[in-house]
């Protein structure tokens, strides 16, 4: 799906949303996201600082102050967002369905060892960013990110994205697909295998049982703000709309100039991320285009975009991004996962032809470029 100064002009869907029986895919089906969470989750916090409510550069520990203790003392919110935390997975053991009670899994991160002192090292929080963000806008706001996302964005601006699925929506839920592994692996995946006490292993298996049930009633309906939203490809791309269009749509202003800087300029970047284990480019909140094509096999996941671009890829393969300078923002999901941990042929050919259709060139970089 596109939106092209705030309005959809491109919203495509097709195929089946469970492979068993063969249920159709409408236009209501919604898969899990992954990752492409992370981008509504990072919006909302921003939308809370525009409005005065939330200060991205302050300790965390005005807002948590059973987080903001010991080592973590010098943790900004900031660091949350583009993934300098220190957390990016937890050491100790994680009980079965930890990650559906809110309660129990704050409790754990508070209490949680770091592997590096906060805004020293950059490594992606896959699973803990979201309840990172998400009890801070809690503490500021009293709602859950849920419940923040349905009464600002989804509600007002008509789009099927949740995190935190009602019972009346249960039955437009995608059956998810795991991929095979790519040939040859990426060295992220044989670090899963090869070192158990590592942040990949403890990413992917330290999770309460989480990548084992994602798909169960349980997991669907809690709210799991890094990598468990679900959404339409129109809902990707309509929550990233207002961000392509200077950050207004409809009379409603989400953030301004300034914020909207913050949030497409690059924070942090690595050549090698601690976490992914291949060169990452982080906004505060959000994927910069990316090219790791020149990587070795198995490193090469990458995502093409402008330098204006930011946005989310999700695991298997979707994304949400609002690109300021093309007025566009774009969405793209799928229940059948691809291989890898960025976007694959499938959603890149899509917004390939996206920014083509705008009149835009793919530099030498990997990056689109206007005229």
């Amino acid at each position: 799906s596109v939106t092209w100064q705030g309005t959809t002009v491109v919203d495509l869907w097709g195929g089946v949303a469970d492979a068993e029986s063969r249920r159709p895919w409408t236009d209501k089906t919604m898969p899990i996201v992954w990752s492409s969470t992370k981008g509504a989750t990072s919006i909302c916090l921003h939308t809370l600082a525009y409005r005065g409510e939330l200060d991205l550069d302050a300790p965390v520990s005005e807002y948590w102050p059973e987080y903001g203790v010991e080592d973590k003392a010098s943790t900004t919110v900031k660091m949350f967002l583009n993934h300098t935390a220190g957390l990016p997975a937890i050491k100790e053991p994680v009980p079965a369905n930890a990650f559906y009670d809110w309660p129990g899994v704050i409790k754990i991160l508070e209490d949680a060892e770091l592997w590096w002192a906060p805004g020293t090292e950059q490594g992606y929080h896959a699973l803990t960013k979201g309840f990172l963000c998400g009890e801070i806008l809690r503490r500021v706001t009293g709602q859950t990110i849920g419940e923040f996302l349905q009464q600002e964005f989804s509600g007002p601006l008509g789009l099927d994205f949740f995190m935190g699925l009602p019972d009346d929506r249960m039955d437009d839920a995608a059956t998810m697909i795991f991929p095979e592994q790519a040939e040859p692996p990426a060295d992220f995946f044989l670090s899963v295998e090869a070192n158990p006490d590592g942040i990949q292993s403890k990413v992917f298996t330290n999770d309460g049982g989480h990548m084992e049930e994602f798909q169960t009633e349980a997991a669907l309906k809690s709210e799991i703000p890094a990598a468990g939203g679900l959404a339409t490809a129109k809902g990707l791309a309509g929550i990233y709309a207002p961000f392509a269009c200077g950050g207004e749509l409809k009379g409603t202003r989400f953030v301004d100039q300034d914020h909207l800087m913050r949030m497409s300029s690059v924070s942090t970047a690595c050549g090698l991320d601690k976490s992914l284990l291949v060169p990452m480019r982080f906004s505060e909140g959000f994927t910069k285009t990316m090219d790791n094509r020149r990587g070795k096999p198995g490193n090469q996941d990458s995502i093409l975009m402008s330098e204006d671009a930011f946005g989310c890829p999700g695991f298997g393969g979707s994304i949400g991004l609002a690109d300021p300078g093309a007025e566009m923002s774009f969405g793209y999901c799928m229940n059948n996962m691809g291989p890898g941990t960025a976007l694959n042929p499938r959603g890149q050919s899509l917004l390939d032809g996206t920014y083509q259709s705008l009149g835009y060139r793919l530099d030498k970089f990997g990056r689109w470029c206007a005229g």
